[in-house]
C-alpha cells in the first residue's frame, strides 16, 4: 500500500472508531431507559436525512448522513405544562394564549414532545422516573465515552506500552546532522538556499560519528556536549570525533542566529547552536490499569482547563482563518482535524504498532474530552439533565425535612431557552473549528 493509501485507512478507522464511540454512548442511554420500563422510540447515529432504518420492537434504530452524533429519543422527557391539558377522549390538547418568544418556544417544545404520547404510555415516562433513576440513564452515555477511552489507554500503555527515547551512555553518537539553520517557529526540516550552514554540517560532522571532544574538553555525554555548546561564548569551536575509528577534528562558529519565518530581517537572538540529535535507545515502559487511571485524571484536568478556556481558543481559531495569526499547536480541532491526525499519524515511516497505538491514543482522547463535555451541568448536554434530576431530588428531600408538600418533578422545559442558547453556541463552535481544520489546520511537527 502507498503512503496515501495508509493516510485514507487512517481516516476511515478513526471515522470508524467515532461512529463506534457514539453508538455505545446513545447505548448507554438507552439501556437503562429499557431497564427502568421507560418507552424508547428511536436509536439513531448521526443527524439529517435518514439513511437507513429498520423497526426493532417499539424502537426505530438507523443511521443519519451526517455523522456528528447521534441521540435516542426517550418518551415523556419534558413534563405536561399549565397551558396542556387532556380532554374527555384523553387526548392532550394545549390551550392558546402563550405571549412571548420564549414561552412560545417552551409551550411548542411541550407540544412536539406530547403530541405522539398516548394515554397508556403514562406509566413509562422519562419525567415520572425517579431522579436516581434519570441521573443512570443520562449519565449512562458519557460514562461510556469515560469506559471507551479507559479500555483504548489501557490497551495502548498495557499492550504497546510507552516508548521513550534515552541517549546512548558514553560519548554521543551522531543520529542526524542538520545541513542549514531553519527559522525558530517552524516544523519544516526542507533547507533552502537562502538558510545559513550548520555548524555541524560545516565542521564536517556526518551521522554515525562519535564527538570525543569540544574545545578540548573531553566529553562523557550528550548533557554535557549540550551543555558546552550553549556556554560556548566566544562561538569559536573545535571538535574531536571519530569515524569509523579514526580521529578526526572539526571547526566550526557555534553561534547562529535564529530568526522568526515572518520576518526573515529580524534578528530574534543569538544562541549556541551546532545541529545534531544524538543515537538514543528506544526503552518501553508498559503500565497496568492504576497507572492508567492517574494519567486519565491528569488528562482529564487538562481537558477541564480547555472546556473553560473553549470560547477563547475558538476565537483563536478564527483569527487563523482570516490570517491574523498562526493557528496554536494547542487549539482545539473538529472531527475534521482529527481525521486529518489519524491520516498522518497512520501514513507516517513507523512500525505498525506505532502507527495503530496512535490512532487508538487518538479515538480515546476524543472520548474522553466527549465524555467530559457532556457532564457540563447545562442543557441540552447530559449534565444538563442529571443537574435537574439532582435538583430535584434535593427539593424534594427538603420538603420531607420540613414536612411541606411535596414540589413535584423539576421541570426542566424551562430552562429550553438556556439549551437554545448553548446549543447556538456549540454550533457555532463546531463550525469555526471544521473551517478552521479545513482552511488552517494545525502543522503536527513532522506531519
Amino acid at each position: 500500500m502507498s503512503t496515501g493509501d495508509y493516510y485514507l485507512l487512517g481516516v476511515v478507522l478513526f471515522i470508524v472508531g467515532l461512529l463506534l464511540s457514539i453508538g455505545l454512548h446513545e447505548l448507554g442511554h438507552l439501556i437503562p431507559a429499557k431497564r427502568f420500563g421507560g418507552k424508547v422510540t428511536q436509536y439513531f447515529i448521526g443527524f439529517g436525512p435518514t439513511v437507513w432504518s429498520r423497526q426493532r420492537g417499539e424502537t426505530e434504530v438507523g443511521l443519519k448522513a451526517i455523522p456528528l452524533g447521534g441521540y435516542v429519543k426517550i418518551v415523556g422527557m419534558l413534563p405536561p405544562g399549565p397551558e396542556q391539558e387532556r380532554d374527555g377522549d384523553g387526548q392532550l390538547r394545549v390551550r392558546q394564549g402563550n405571549t412571548g418568544m420564549f414561552t412560545q418556544l417552551i409551550s411548542d417544545a411541550r407540544a412536539s414532545e406530547w403530541e405522539a404520547i398516548t394515554p397508556e404510555d403514562e406509566p413509562r415516562l422519562f419525567y415520572k422516573l425517579a431522579w436516581w433513576k434519570k441521573v443512570i440513564v443520562m449519565a449512562g452515555g458519557p460514562t461510556v465515552n469515560l469506559l471507551i477511552a479507559f479500555a483504548l489507554f489501557a490497551g495502548v500503555y498495557g499492550i504497546y506500552g510507552e516508548h521513550d527515547d534515552v541517549v546512548r551512555p558514553g560519548a554521543p553518537v551522531i543520529a542526524s546532522v542538520s545541513r542549514c539553520v531553519l527559522p525558530y517557529d517552524t516544523t519544516s526540516t526542507t533547507c533552502h538556499a537562502s538558510d545559513p550552514i550548520a555548524p555541524a554540517w560545516q565542521a564536517g560532522l556526518r551521522p554515525g560519528d562519535r564527538v570525543t571532544s569540544f574545545n578540548g574538553v573531553p566529553i562523557t555525554g550528550w548533557n554535557q556536549l549540550r551543555g558546552l555548546i550553549q556556554r560556548n561564548a566566544s562561538g569559536k569551536a573545535v571538535i574531536g570525533y571519530e569515524r569509523d575509528g579514526v580521529a578526526h577534528t572539526g571547526t566550526t562558529d557555534t553561534t547562529v542566529e535564529l530568526r522568526p519565518t515572518n520576518n526573515q530581517g529580524t534578528v530574534v537572538r543569538k544562541v549556541g547552536f551546532l545541529g545534531i540529535s544524538p543515537a538514543v535507545d528506544t526503552v518501553v515502559h508498559k503500565h497496568g490499569p492504576v497507572w492508567v487511571l492517574g494519567q486519565m485524571a491528569t488528562m482529564a484536568g487538562d481537558a477541564l482547563v480547555t472546556l473553560v478556556e473553549l470560547p477563547q481558543k475558538v476565537w483563536g481559531v478564527g483569527e487563523a482563518i482570516v490570517g491574523v495569526k498562526p493557528r496554536s499547536l494547542d487549539s482545539p480541532m473538529s472531527v475534521v482535524g482529527g481525521g486529518r491526525i489519524a491520516g498522518q499519524e497512520f501514513s507516517a515511516p513507523e512500525p505498525a504498532g506505532a502507527r495503530l497505538s496512535n490512532l487508538l491514543y487518538l479515538v480515546a482522547s476524543f472520548n474522553l474530552f466527549i465524555g467530559l463535555l457532556n457532564f457540563v451541568p447545562l442543557l441540552p448536554l447530559d449534565g444538563g439533565h442529571i443537574a435537574s434530576a439532582l435538583w430535584e431530588a434535593i427539593r424534594r428531600g427538603v420538603a420531607r425535612r420540613r414536612r411541606r408538600p411535596d414540589p413535584g418533578h423539576v421541570d426542566a422545559a424551562k430552562l429550553l431557552p438556556v439549551a437554545y442558547v448553548v446549543a447556538c453556541c456549540l454550533l457555532v463552535m463546531s463550525v469555526v473549528l471544521i473551517v478552521g481544520d479545513l482552511v488552517a489546520p494545525i502543522q503536527v511537527p513532522g506531519g
